[in-house]
């Protein structure tokens, strides 16, 4: 490799860390302001927008499972398996983030980790999720989500995208000695 060459990109930790805190603020923050401000689990809805068909509530969901519901049980210690699940993955992708070969990796990458913190600090502290965004259209509704579960969404659609459209990088061909047998 010669000195003009382009080494890979390698700083998948540090953009991937800061998106990660920063999604793990905003979902704790805003599920804060969800118990606590507007006592959401008292309330149970709040529309907010309706425009024809479409709309946005808040509608309070402890979710025990993991997306969609699935694996959703009451056993004592379900929140705590599925905690050291989601745990165990996001150290996996913290590994995968510190080699990261794009910036859009990593921040995918920071989001995904940043969510799946986000909600393995609610299954340790409530034992649950907190989902409070209920989007739908017509009688159609979309899983209620919250900000955790948005960030994860994102991140693991750009890691699609990437996987799917990003080209391989070129691996510089070796220089061929012109006195070499076969010219």
């Amino acid at each position: 490799m010669s000195d003009t060459a382009e080494a890979p990109w390698r700083g998948g930790l540090r953009l991937g860390l800061p998106v990660a805190a920063v999604l793990l603020i905003l979902d704790q923050v805003s599920k804060w302001w969800i118990l606590y401000g507007f006592r959401l689990p008292e309330v149970r809805n709040i529309p907010l927008i309706e425009i024809g068909p479409f709309g946005l509530d808040l509608t309070m969901v402890w979710n025990r499972g993991v997306t969609f519901g699935l694996l959703s049980g009451d056993g004592p210690m379900n929140h705590i398996i599925l905690a050291v699940m989601a745990g165990t993955i996001a150290l996996l992708l913290l590994r995968w983030m510190w080699r990261a070969e794009t910036r859009w990796v990593a921040a995918a990458l920071g989001a995904v980790v940043g969510g799946a913190i986000g909600n393995v600090i609610d299954r340790l502290r409530y034992g649950a999720v907190v989902d409070f965004v209920d989007a739908y259209a017509w009688d159609w509704h979309w899983y209620v989500f919250n900000v955790a579960d948005a960030a994860i969404v994102c991140g693991v659609a750009v890691l699609l995208a990437d996987a799917l459209f990003r080209r391989p990088a070129e691996t510089p061909k070796p220089a061929q000695d012109p006195a070499a047998p076969g010219r």
